[in-house]
């Protein structure tokens, strides 16, 4: 099957001849800018994604993927038989009780006010990968009380007591702040509650011991955020037997939104749930608006380099009108003249596109390979960097796309062109 003249003209028109070496240069030039604009779209977009997906898979590691709370008391005291119906919801895996509450942590090197979290540590294994982020120490060491030797209370210099105390999960950047080590005390410090005694509300102080020390990936939870035993919480806060809510893992973590839906029909009005989406939406919310605008000021160097686009095949029409009247007295169409320097833009950004998308992607392999950095002070090793389908489409799509835009003005000026007025100087 043949192919239609249009196509070898207008690879014809993009190859000048010796005199006039000038529209090859710009061709290269043209698409060399389509080029680079694909290439650093593809880097750009792929480094954002990544850096989304790893702090996404940082905070699903460290929290619960839905949370059910009461609507109108800060506690629920029914939480067994809760858990018992949430976890008959489809999609959803496991679902334990948790205490949440904020207190001060005081230490022999600091004072430091953070969120302490009551856990039971055999189901929250089957919820959050608390387990998997201990850096020091085991998630079955919170549950047991630890013996450590201490003076009497109201005989500071006296000798050494033994007594059991138990035991506190804290984050590994918390734990540095404050200057302690797995098997130092730390005394929990609650706001004051209760009544009012001779001399006013006074806190409650407990001192834990140091079992495990856990390490997220992420500065905000590793600074700021302890464990204890879900036991240990309801009698520390003075809550009976009650907790602050339900934490679920479910099977689908991207449609959580819709198994939190079935959880709340579940259980009524009387219960809330939110998902890790919704409780993190002004971050991810942030993540996306940083993407989009990173890509539309990229997507401007594909502008740019179309305009070289529009010069050239103008300096096409320019010096080709005598072929471009032939073409036309031979018989050829405006439509057909037009398909050619449209066909020209077309080859261009194919042609950028093509190159750029490999180059990028060498580009994101260079910078994973060779640019690395020291976990303990950034986080991460290596910059993470995942590319998805759909934004090289996106981004192979505009780059076309603009290319073929380009084409627009100088082929509708070659349509124009009179047979008769070309040739009558010639």
């Amino acid at each position: 099957m043949a192919l239609p003249y249009e196509i070898f003209v207008g690879l014809r028109y993009l190859r000048a001849k010796r005199r006039n070496r000038t529209i090859s240069f710009n061709t290269v030039v043209s698409i060399a800018g389509i080029t680079l604009g694909v290439a650093a779209l593809i880097g750009t977009v792929g480094i954002m994604t990544g850096f989304k997906e790893d702090i996404q898979a940082k905070i699903l590691g460290t929290t619960a993927h839905i949370i059910v709370q009461d609507r109108m008391k800060d506690s629920m005291s029914d939480y067994d038989p809760v858990a018992k119906q949430v976890a008959t919801v489809p999609g959803v895996v496991a679902a334990t009780p948790f205490v949440l509450k904020q207190v001060l942590l005081t230490t022999q090197s600091g004072v430091q006010g953070i969120v302490i979290r009551g856990i039971d540590p055999e189901r929250e294994a089957t919820v959050t990968e608390l387990a998997k982020n201990l850096s020091t120490g085991e998630l079955a060491d919170l549950g047991k009380p630890v013996k450590v030797k201490q003076p009497a209370a109201d005989d500071p210099n006296g000798p050494l007591v033994e007594s059991e105390k138990p035991g506190i999960i804290l984050g590994k950047e918390l734990a540095l702040r404050l200057g302690v080590f797995v098997g130092d005390t730390v005394n929990v410090v609650s706001p004051p509650a209760g009544p009012i005694s001779a001399i006013g509300m006074v806190p409650k102080i407990r001192t834990f011991v140091l079992v495990a020390l856990f390490q997220s990936g992420m500065y905000e939870y590793d600074s700021s955020l302890a464990y204890i035993d879900l036991a240990e919480a309801q009698k520390f806060f003075n809550m009976g037997h009650t907790v602050s809510g339900i934490e679920i893992k479910v099977a689908d973590v991207f449609h959580a939104d819709e198994t939190a839906r079935a959880v709340e029909q579940t259980l009524g009005f009387a219960y809330g749930a939110r998902d890790w989406m919704q409780m993190n939406r002004n971050l991810f919310s942030a993540l996306k608006l940083e993407k989009t605008m990173m890509f539309l000021l990229l997507v401007l160097i594909t502008i740019v380099a179309s305009f070289n686009i529009v010069s050239t095949l103008t300096m096409i029409v320019t010096e080709k009108q005598k072929e471009i009247a032939i073409l036309k007295a031979m018989g050829a169409t405006r439509k057909s003249i037009r398909r050619i320097f449209m066909l020209n833009g077309l080859i261009i950004g194919l042609s950028g596109t093509a190159i750029g998308i490999p180059l990028g992607y060498t580009f994101l392999w260079l910078i994973q390979t060779f640019w690395t950095f020291d976990a303990s002070v950034y986080y991460i090793s290596k910059i993470p960097v995942h590319v998805q389908a759909m934004d090289v489409v996106l981004v192979a799509g505009s780059a076309i796309l603009i290319s073929f835009a380009a084409t627009v003005y100088p082929s509708l000026q070659a349509a124009k062109l009179e047979p008769v007025a070309a040739l009558r100087y010639e």
